[in-house]
């Protein structure tokens, strides 16, 4: 294929994997490549190619392939590539309904989605509650065989995100249930009711919503475990709204710690307390329980076992806070001593859980014999300098030795009352020398093999939708890269040709720079004498006034705190020339911005110079030409001197990813500036207020996080009253420089009054 000509051999070979006509593909293909070579295994990758071959050959367009490569590896890298098969079942089913429009958002949600569910039970889930809607929303019209898309499955889609950073997959399968059996005749109300416009649908939701979601308190868990115990791990959720038969437990592997994805407040502990006490018990166990070998061990011996460490590394973890005591005695059930009759039923599970109980909480009131000797005998055992998980399990096994009773065999086993919900499954406590049906491979981690990284991955954006007034998750997709060279020299030049409008500003530049030091008078304490103050104090002394102490002065250096973005656009527009000149807008730019570059290096503000461009919202090429950590030199130089325009403008993604950057700068005022010369557009967007809304929003980002932006045009063909369009985006920060030929003097002007 001709296509192949511009890659290497190694991508070349896996385009022709890809086997695909589109060059829109092709544009993104090793940017997208780079990013699953570096997240995939090798048989991922393989499975990947395969997967968007078949995307491609839908008959949908090249949307639904572009959505796919971008978003699949993070995906995977969430749930885990074996997630796969289920995905593409699930595109399979939408291809052969009516509903093949909505393969595109469903793709497009996969990533934000799997970042919120962060397992595959749970992504498989989320995916049959989408079948669920599908099916049961697309229908006959009127009785005839022609049959209609479901109305509200692309809204869905586009609000799954959002609605999982939200709600648990039981509080979603409650809320489409209940828009499925109220709206499934009414096509327009179903719409505005998974699209969240209607007053019930927002009513439902927040019904819905209810407990502590682990993705609410995710970041201060994280500050919890590394705080108070040294320790840090990926926090995963499983659903416990679908196992109604046997609820999963919490446990730990090589990838994570498995948590549920919501907890209610349960006998006056916050959700967010329960969720502590179960990462203090695991970190205990991963602190000083050792795996024992099972294979002898009866399930009643290995039981005993368990709850013995359990109260071992709860005893050490009271010590080490023992406010904790309180925590986990309110968590532990405190079952009757009569409860479980032995005739009857097993109360093994019962025995275990008052010995527990007694074991943590000293008043526990139990007036068993053997429960109180095993008692006295663990803590005589925990005084001991070091305890070891083998100690532990021997004491257990002495305990099933003496209290084994004929009845713990009986089918019927007593629950009630002894289910400690804060510890773990202990599932790391065992080994296995024989492999058998109870090993399983939890532990088994992806083997990833090396992968030199040909590019950055995109970064993705939300980009805002005026109509809908939410955000697109996931929408653009941003390729970053250093600007390519050419010859610093050219630069150079082009400084000495503008050397009189360099000696102006020098003048106006010297008055803003920072001012070694200021005096500050009048001090009590100081660096040195004020001896006018001094003298004066000492003549008031000798003529019997009250002298004034403050004799000392000290000193500030008056500086300036500014750091500043230079955001170019670079969209194919400015290759025209302007008007009565022979120059083109480009060429222009490049003069003003290599004086306003050298006028910010003599101030000595940190500062950095970036260009973008667009391709659709699948190629937002994002172009370093200076970073915050370089000097002004011929390296930058070089790269301005190779400044090419093209494309279009898809202004609101580029001004995020530059905040990404300039946010992260220590200064007082952090400035933007972003120099255009038209309107944000793109070739995928036929609604031209789609993006100068998105850019619009993006401005009102920037100034939550403290980022003054502002904007200079360079529109020659705006007139008086005709900048709505940089109005509405702006508001009053910008300026319409209508002479072009004279940005060269205005735009460093402009700075030093913007920075005075």
């Amino acid at each position: 294929m001709t296509e192949t000509k511009q890659l290497d051999p190694a991508m070349a070979a896996y385009w022709q994997k890809l086997d695909t006509r589109f060059p829109q593909a092709e544009a993104v293909f090793a940017d997208c490549m780079a990013e699953a070579l570096a997240s995939l295994t090798t048989e991922g990758v393989d499975a990947y190619l395969e997967a968007a071959s078949a995307i491609g050959k839908l008959g949908r367009g090249v949307e639904p392939l572009l959505a796919f490569m971008e978003e699949w590896p993070s995906t995977a890298v969430a749930v885990g590539e074996p997630a796969l098969p289920a995905v593409m079942d699930t595109i399979r089913v939408m291809q052969k309904s009516p509903n093949g429009r909505a393969i595109d958002p469903f793709i497009r949600a996969l990533a934000p989605v799997a970042r919120c569910l962060q397992s595959a039970e749970q992504l498989q889930e989320y995916l049959e509650i989408t079948l669920d809607l599908m099916t049961r929303t697309t229908g006959s019209i009127h009785g005839h065989h022609t049959t209609f898309p479901s109305p509200g499955l692309p809204d869905f889609l586009a609000q799954a995100p959002n609605l999982l950073r939200q709600l648990t997959l039981g509080g979603l399968k409650n809320w489409v249930d209940y828009g499925i059996r109220n709206y499934h005749t009414h096509p327009e109300r179903q719409k505005d009711f998974f699209s969240l416009q209607s007053a019930d649908s927002r009513a439902v939701l927040q019904r819905e919503r209810h407990g502590t979601l682990l993705v609410d308190v995710e970041r201060k868990l994280d500050v919890y475990l590394r705080a108070l115990w040294q320790d840090s791990e990926h926090l995963v959720p499983y659903s416990t709204a679908f196992d109604e038969i046997r609820k999963p437990i919490p446990y730990y592997d090589k990838l994570g710690i498995r948590l549920p994805d919501v907890l209610d407040d349960s006998d006056g502990v916050r959700g967010i307390d329960r969720y502590r006490a179960i990462l203090a018990h695991i970190v205990g166990h991963r602190r000083w329980s050792e795996a024992q070998i099972a294979d002898n061990w009866s399930p009643f011996q290995r039981m005993a076992v368990e709850f013995f460490e359990d109260c071992r590394v709860d005893t050490l973890l009271i010590r080490e806070y023992p406010g904790l005591r309180r925590l986990f005695l309110s968590l532990h059930p405190k079952p009757e001593e009569a409860a479980c009759d032995p005739q009857t039923t097993s109360c093994l599970r019962h025995r275990l859980a008052m010995l527990s109980r007694a074991l943590l909480d000293p008043d526990h009131g139990y007036l068993d014999a053997d429960l109180n000797d095993f008692v006295a005998r663990f803590h005589t055992l925990m005084a001991q300098e070091i305890t070891t998980t083998h100690d532990i399990a021997l004491l257990a096994l002495s305990y099933v030795a003496r209290t084994r009773r004929q009845s713990d065999q009986l089918a019927k086993v007593h629950f009630d009352n002894t289910v400690i919900e804060y510890r773990d499954d202990n599932r790391q406590l065992w080994k296995f020398i024989e492999p058998g049906d109870e090993e399983e491979a939890f532990d088994e981690q992806r083997k990833i093999e090396p992968q030199e990284i040909q590019g950055l991955p995109p970064r993705h954006y939300a980009e805002w939708d005026y109509h809908s007034q939410s955000y697109r998750p996931d929408w653009v997709s941003v390729y970053e890269a250093l600007h390519p060279s050419g010859n610093a020299a050219d630069i150079d030049r082009l400084l000495q040709k503008h050397a009189a409008l360099a000696k102006q500003l020098k003048k106006m530049l010297d008055a803003l720079k920072p001012q070694d030091k200021v005096r500050i008078r009048y001090q009590e304490e100081g660096s040195e004498l004020d001896l006018d103050v001094a003298i004066r104090s000492l003549i008031d002394y000798k003529s019997g006034a009250t002298p004034d102490p403050r004799i000392n002065m000290s000193h500030r250096t008056n500086g300036r705190s500014i750091a500043v973005m230079l955001l170019l656009d670079l969209s194919e527009s400015l290759n025209e020339k302007v008007a009565g000149s022979e120059q083109t807008i480009l060429e222009l730019s490049q003069e003003a911005v290599s004086l306003l570059a050298w006028a910010i290096d003599k101030l000595g503000d940190p500062f950095a110079i970036a260009g973008f461009h667009s391709n659709t919202r699948h190629e937002v090429r994002y172009q370093h030409i200076k970073g915050y950590s370089e000097h002004w030199n011929d390296e930058v130089k070089a790269r301005l001197a190779k400044m090419e325009a093209g494309y279009s403008t898809r202004m609101g993604a580029a001004m995020r990813h530059a905040a990404h950057y300039l946010s992260a700068q220590k200064a007082d005022k952090k400035l933007m500036l972003i120099l255009t010369d038209g309107k944000p557009s793109d070739v995928d967007t036929h609604d031209e207020r789609l993006l100068i809304e998105d850019a619009r929003q993006a401005v009102k980002e920037l100034d939550q996080q403290g980022i003054f932006p502002y904007c200079i045009s360079l529109d020659a063909s705006l007139k008086a009253g005709d900048d709505d369009y940089v109005r509405d985006i702006f508001g009053q920060q910008y300026t319409i420089i209508d002479h072009i030929e004279r940005l060269p003097e205005r735009l460093p002007q402009l700075f030093i009054s913007l920075t005075r």
